[in-house]
């Protein structure tokens, strides 16, 4: 119901409501008239007959027009498609895009560092079994070749990683069926509060395209709504991120081929502030 709700705060979800009403009562009214034409009868005449319609023509675009949970787009030339969804990205069957802080934390442990509810705690849990220590030895693997940008002392940053990479540095994770791309988007500062902004989430994506470019094959990529939960991105809202993922993605394809289907998938807990009839609207645009 609050979706509902959400949906016809909006000027086109009342713009939708509007043509599904019109078509159903159209059509209806035309069976109607059809019917008199053949058989005129008294029943099918007077106010209580358009009441009817009304109230089927409603109902018709109540459901017509009630929220999505998939939305998508395939584009030509090149190939590819996006798709924006409710689920779990875990469940997704490709590759994943994770989203980390600049020191790539990975302790979850009384969750001052990493809370528990975090993508980045659902990747240690799922992929590693809990198990950080792999997951460390996993992401010391991946960072091997890219530059540290500084290293904070012990007295200034007493807790977490020490070890600052630059903001996009990007932590290709996997060998096997699926790969991970580890990206750095937020700074995490020495009193462990991660901190992003508009232009440290576009550059990168731009740098994770550019990983996915060269490494993965074109095949299928997912990524949640980054910047959306605890590393909020300024004052943007889950719609407006998800349109920027999107168009970064579309703009970077245009370029060169990245992969050949995106899906940007919307945690459940998030939906309701996502107008997914404003979502295929942006696609539509693009």
């Amino acid at each position: 119901m609050s979706r509902l709700i959400t949906t016809f705060r909006s000027r086109r979800g009342w713009v939708l409501l509007s043509v599904h009403f019109s078509f159903a009562f159209a059509a209806l009214a035309g069976i109607v008239q059809l019917i008199l034409a053949v058989r005129p009868t008294s029943e099918l005449q007077g106010g209580r007959t358009i009441i009817w319609l009304v109230v089927l023509s409603c109902l018709w675009a109540v459901m017509r027009s009630a929220p999505r949970e998939s939305v998508g787009r395939d584009f030509k030339q090149p190939d590819f498609s996006v798709i924006v969804k409710v689920g779990d990205l875990f469940a997704e069957q490709s590759n994943l895009i994770i989203g980390f802080t600049d020191v790539f934390d990975t302790s979850t442990e009384d969750e001052d560092i990493i809370s528990s509810r975090s993508v980045q705690a659902q990747f240690l849990e799922k992929v590693f079994h809990g198990d950080a220590s792999a997951l460390d030895e996993a992401l010391r693997g991946a960072l091997r070749g890219s530059p540290v940008l500084e290293s904070e002392s012990e007295a200034s940053k007493p807790r977490g990683k020490r070890d600052r990479y630059p903001l996009g540095t990007v932590a290709v994770i996997g060998s096997g069926e699926f790969k991970y791309y580890g990206v750095a988007y937020s700074h995490m500062s020495n009193d462990l509060v991660a901190q992003s902004s508009v232009d440290y989430l576009w550059r990168s994506l731009e740098n994770v395209w550019s990983t996915l470019a060269s490494s993965g094959h074109l095949e299928p990529v997912a990524i949640p709504v980054l910047g959306s939960d605890l590393a909020r991105v300024g004052s943007l809202g889950r719609e407006s991120l998800i349109k920027m993922i999107v168009l970064s993605f579309v703009a970077r394809s245009r370029v060169s081929l990245v992969s050949r289907k995106l899906t940007v998938v919307v945690h459940p807990s998030g939906a309701d502030e996502v107008d997914f009839n404003e979502v295929q609207a942006f696609l539509n645009s693009l």
